[in-house]
């Protein structure tokens, strides 16, 4: 995976930051790798996600205040940062909608939806849904 940043848009003097400045990195995250990092970030926030996490389409995400939690080492030069977490949970044949050629659409039967992806967080994590 590698690492892609994102820039300001605005200037904005109260946050100190400049038009295409870099303030923020991203990365999509995939497989075993994503599983042991989404374990960290829920074992912060102790298993336990609002309501209001979730979409209706079924992903759902959450932040963290402070990257030591994860067990990060601190680095002064570094400092403190703040992550969010966001998890897009598919059935198989998804793709169908993606390709290129000759698209499809996904069925009603096949989505998913809020409950579903609720479902799933409390079987696989043992999640509390506040």
């Amino acid at each position: 995976q590698k690492p892609v940043f994102s820039k300001a848009r605005l200037t904005v003097r109260s946050f100190g930051i400049r038009r295409n400045e870099k303030i923020a990195v991203h990365c999509t995250v995939r497989g075993p790798k994503a599983e042991e990092i989404l374990e960290k970030g829920l074992k912060v926030r102790e298993y336990e996600l609002r309501r209001e996490n979730f979409s209706n389409t079924g992903n759902f995400g959450f932040g963290i205040q402070e990257h030591i939690d994860l067990g990060i080492k601190y680095d002064p030069s570094v400092g403190i940062f703040g992550l969010d977490f966001f998890v897009v949970l598919q059935r198989p044949g998804y793709r169908v909608s993606k390709k290129k050629r000759t698209p499809g659409s996904i069925g009603p039967q096949h989505r998913l939806i809020m409950e579903d992806a609720i479902k799933w967080f409390q079987t696989k994590y043992e999640g509390i849904i506040l």
